[in-house]
């Protein structure tokens, strides 16, 4: 199997966040998970009684209802052991579902702890917490690869069909824009700009401030 270039995958990264690619269609708990880092950041807010730790998880607009749920969660959590397991999960859930809402995401609820994540969002927090790219990379160029030469592989193997069996030739059409449609994906996703999850460019994010 032919290797692709680092570079190329690292441009992809850079400038695309392309990971979206392979998680899009089975999307997993993350940032609405109970170990993820919104309910981190929330855990340490509280620790440290400092609501400035967790208000960039939401949008400006949305302060006032995160420090009124944080303050009541607070006084509450000081109660005893049962109320302040009942506050947290309450403040939890309400600062996940309040982030979520702002990506314009549909809230489903915590999440448990320990989900699998598959290999991609492991490795994007592992690049930050080490501050370094190659991990990284090498999980991304993998499946890129992965993907192209097994879509590659699926057309390749029906195109010398009987062009008057169409049961066959509609099955190699099926594999062709499938193969066609994952590398104008990825191309399209190369060469965009990086989005947040509503799909909001960060470009255009920094327009309308």
């Amino acid at each position: 199997m032919c290797g692709i270039p680092k570079t190329t995958i690292l441009r992809v990264l850079i400038m695309s966040g392309v990971v979206i690619v392979f998680t899009a269609a089975n999307p997993r708990a993350h940032c609405d998970g109970l170990d993820g880092p919104v309910v981190t950041a929330a855990m340490h807010a509280l620790e440290e009684e400092n609501v400035n730790l967790i208000l960039p998880w939401v949008r400006p607009e949305d302060e006032h209802l995160i420090r009124n749920a944080f303050d009541t969660t607070l006084v509450v959590r000081k109660l005893d052991s049962r109320a302040r397991k009942l506050a947290d999960m309450y403040f939890f859930e309400t600062l996940v579902r309040i982030h979520r809402a702002g990506e314009g995401a549909p809230y489903t609820g915590l999440k448990p702890a320990g989900l699998d994540l598959g290999p991609a969002i492991p490795a994007a927090d592992e690049a930050l917490a080490t501050e370094s790219l190659d991990s990284l990379a090498t999980v991304i160029s993998h499946l890129v690869e992965e993907g192209i030469h097994r879509r590659f592989r699926e057309a390749m193997a029906r195109k010398h069909y009987d062009e008057n069996n169409v049961i066959d030739a509609r099955e190699y059409v099926e594999a062709y824009v499938t193969f066609i449609h994952y590398v104008e994906a990825l191309h399209t996703a190369a060469q965009g700009p990086a989005e947040n999850h509503a799909g909001e460019s960060t470009q255009s994010k920094a327009r309308n401030h």
